[in-house]
């Protein structure tokens, strides 16, 4: 047996606020959309292709804030950072890790998203 990488990774929004995820996920953060299968259109949500990766935004009323999350690794953090700023996205300074470069947000449902680059 192999693990062998992520597939994707699942958040969550309130079944209320598809639109406003599309436009945050699709417009802010420039994410590709990527069509569902139809076996699970009728749940809602959307999902994203990111590199070989996708992102899942499914549909629950469950929401709170902890520590779980995506950690997406990019190229241009400050760029990345300037823009999100730019588009009022609160920004988070993390601890820095050794041999990365890193910062955090919430997006509007309270999912906490990492932002990543090599140094």
């Amino acid at each position: 047996m192999k693990i062998s990488g992520i597939h994707h990774v699942q958040l969550c929004i309130p079944a209320d606020k598809e639109l406003e995820a599309m436009k945050f996920y699709k417009e802010v953060l420039g994410l590709k959309e990527i069509p569902k299968p139809k076996a699970l259109q009728k749940n809602g949500g959307m999902w994203f292709q990111i590199g070989s990766q996708e992102l899942h935004i499914g549909v629950e009323d469950q929401s709170f804030k902890g520590k779980h999350h995506p950690a997406f690794l990019v190229q241009g953090l400050y760029e990345l950072r300037d823009h999100l700023i730019v588009h009022e996205v609160k920004v988070q300074n993390e601890v820095q890790i050794p041999g990365y470069i890193r910062f955090s947000i919430r997006d509007p449902f309270g999912n906490r998203i990492e932002f990543i680059e090599p140094e």
